[in-house]
């Protein structure tokens, strides 16, 4: 991967990472290293830094670049016109003086495409949001009255901001005021990380509340699943609890049982290996012991202790969410209300114009202007809402990207240090198990080395009163 180059798909403001490289849409960056975790180093215009290997797609060499290299020496661009390749393959182009953007290929005659407009967020949307997270506004009456007169029928720019609603049902779909491209235009979305099953590809709708009549956001599922992985790994942890009560109380009985004088006073051989088994016990006691507290000090605490602040760092990411959620939804309520006002402008025009066909009087015509005017401003007022709008959903994108990354590598960490733990557990059991093998070792060999004959001979020289045995009396 080191050494490739690549294009990115969405802008990245780098605040993520101390050393972030911050970069926008249709940019090209050499790529110095990739790292597992899904960060990036790059390199672009001498600046290094890292950034989200989901925010940029790689350049195949033999293809893209060359091939825009090849066609700009045949036909150069006008002065101050850029060429870039959206995340779908196709080429757009944007006037750097006045932020003009058209799918069309500007000629190196004066004059603009006919199909420009005076937007920059006007780009073509990446997966159904605009990549543009600021960009200045052009207030000009004589291009935004062409704009708000456009019949229905004329052919539009593909990544226009038309204020119709003919063209957002066709190309885009609002569910909850957020914004997804329409089925037409779905397949051209590709997945920010394909074959991975991301967290960052798969909760961008909203969801039913199976257990209240509202919904539920896709990020809201994502936390839901960490909080409950947090429980389970409590529970687990509840569990090993447990299961160091059981050896304690295990280990406290079998010392107990060890210091009993049952059978103490049996002698020889089978004593020694009887008083050996009591040993044992007191031994086996141990070893458990030693199990359960490196059980508590090795499992269990670890299992306690894996982000204690786990819950508040949780929270903190969905007040952030939530807030810019919420900021979207104010923005979606301005533009309707803009689109509103519009339309009654225009309808105040139409009236006002329908009545300069009947009566012509120089307050009509006065009242047209004024029409016209205010018309123009409802124009402006909506672009500038939906300017508005197209930067807070972008700053929601980037975020919900960022973030459901961050907790999709939480959960991987979580998972593995379970795993680590439950195969120190394992570990431990074995050792417990050949621990108690070994202090049965010398139990076994001394039972083997009785010998109830040997018993008998030390028995009788230790206890013997005399050899010489009773005759009979003879007469």
């Amino acid at each position: 991967m080191s050494g490739s180059l690549c294009r990115s798909l969405y802008a990245f403001g780098g605040e993520q990472h101390q050393q972030g490289l911050s970069f926008q849409a249709g940019e090209e960056i050499r790529v110095l290293q990739a790292l597992p975790g899904g960060w990036w180093q790059g390199e672009k215009d001498g600046v290094r830094g890292w950034f989200p290997s989901s925010y940029v797609q790689v350049v195949e060499r033999t293809a893209s670049l060359s091939q825009l290299a090849a066609e700009d020496l045949k036909d150069r661009l006008p002065p101050h016109w850029k060429c870039y390749v959206s995340p779908q393959g196709q080429r757009y182009y944007v006037n750097t003086t006045n932020n003009e953007t058209t799918w069309e290929r500007p000629s190196s005659a004066p004059g603009t495409p006919r199909s420009s407009f005076r937007h920059k967020n006007s780009l073509p949307a990446v997966n159904g949001f605009h990549s543009s997270s600021s960009s200045p506004l052009h207030h000009v009456e004589s291009s935004h009255s062409s704009l708000v007169r456009r019949s229905s029928g004329e052919p539009q720019s593909p990544g226009s901001m038309s204020p119709t609603r003919k063209q957002n049902k066709e190309t885009t779909v609002t569910v909850n005021c957020v914004t997804f491209p329409s089925a037409v235009c779905l397949p051209e979305q590709r997945l920010l990380k394909p074959d991975e099953w991301s967290y960052c590809d798969f909760f961008w709708n909203d969801k039913k509340d199976l257990q209240g009549s509202g919904c539920v956001t896709g990020f809201e599922i994502l936390l839901q699943k960490q909080l409950k992985g947090r429980q389970m790994q409590k529970e687990m942890s509840e569990f090993i609890r447990e299961r160091i009560k059981i050896e304690e109380e295990y280990a406290k009985n079998l010392s107990k049982l060890s210091q009993i004088p049952l059978a103490g006073q049996e002698e020889g051989t089978l004593g020694e290996a009887w008083a050996q088994l009591k040993k044992s016990l007191a031994d086996e006691a141990e070893v458990h012991l030693k199990f359960s507290s490196k059980l508590q000090s090795e499992v269990e605490k670890p299992l306690l202790t894996f982000r204690e602040n786990f819950k508040k760092d949780m929270k903190r990411f969905d007040h952030h969410i939530a807030d810019l959620r919420k900021q979207l939804v104010g923005r979606y309520a301005a533009v309707e209300r803009a689109r509103k006002a519009l339309a009654d402008r225009q309808k105040e025009l139409e009236l006002k114009t329908q009545q300069l066909e009947t009566k012509l009087t120089s307050k009509t015509e006065e009242d047209i202007k004024k029409a016209r005017r205010k018309s123009t401003q409802a124009g402006d007022e909506l672009m500038r809402c939906v300017d508005q709008y197209n930067q807070s959903q972008s700053r929601w994108f980037e975020e919900m990207v960022t973030t459901s990354l961050e907790l999709e590598r939480l959960e991987m960490e979580r998972v593995e240090m379970i795993r680590q733990h439950l195969c120190q557990y394992t570990t431990l059991r074995h050792e417990t198990d050949m621990f108690n093998q070994s202090t049965m070792e010398p139990v076994d060999q001394l039972l083997q080395c009785v010998n109830p004959a040997k018993d008998r001979e030390l028995w009788v020289r230790e206890n013997k009163t005399g050899e010489v045995r009773p005759v009979d009396i003879e007469i």
